[in-house]
């Protein structure tokens, strides 16, 4: 083998490396993807490009995060699935799911969050059609989950990474950390 056909070996193995965590992870984010496989973010780029060129993935940003998808995801499911990669979103989910519909403070209090957390996540999730916030006679909300088996179907597709977790729960203890009374004396 000469020079040339290893490094275009190379090349082919790493664009098939990168297809294959896609394809195996649908909606990974950029970022993600660059730590999974260990690879420069600029090398990653590159690829990502050639994939998108020959209509291999589909690329989709949202909510400061680009995602990555197989051409066979529609768009309510590429929309679903960036919103579940994230923890609290999905824990949000699994608490409608196991206790059906709910006030905004039972759900709240269920997952442990701020209700402006709580407030935050619903905004992607009505965005995304994974939920409504039904109001009564007296104006008082209801959550609802929309398409609870196609849901159900895409939180069995996202695995979140270890990163993942650590960055909701550091934005959950700020965002506990801003909802506590502060007692201290000066």
């Amino acid at each position: 083998m000469n020079s040339c056909s290893i490094e275009l070996y190379t090349i082919s193995e790493t664009r098939d490396q990168i297809a294959r965590q896609v394809r195996g992870n649908p909606g990974i984010h950029f970022n993600e993807l660059t730590r999974t496989l260990d690879l420069a973010p600029g090398q990653v780029q590159y690829h990502l490009r050639k994939l998108e060129r020959s209509d291999d993935i589909v690329e989709e940003s949202l909510y400061g995060r680009t995602h990555y998808y197989t051409p066979d995801y529609g768009t309510w499911e590429r929309g679903a699935l960036a919103v579940l990669r994230r923890e609290t979103a999905r824990d949000i989910l699994v608490c409608l799911m196991a206790n059906g519909p709910s006030a905004p403070n039972e759900v709240a209090e269920g997952v442990d969050i701020a209700r402006s957390t709580l407030e935050w996540h619903l905004d992607h999730l009505v965005e995304q059609d994974l939920l409504e916030k039904e109001r009564d006679a007296r104006n008082h909300v209801t959550l609802v989950l929309t398409h609870p088996e196609e849901t159900a179907r895409m939180l069995r597709l996202v695995e979140p990474s270890i990163a993942d977790r650590l960055v909701d729960r550091f934005m959950r203890l700020v965002d506990g950390l801003l909802e506590e009374p502060t007692n201290w004396e000066y």
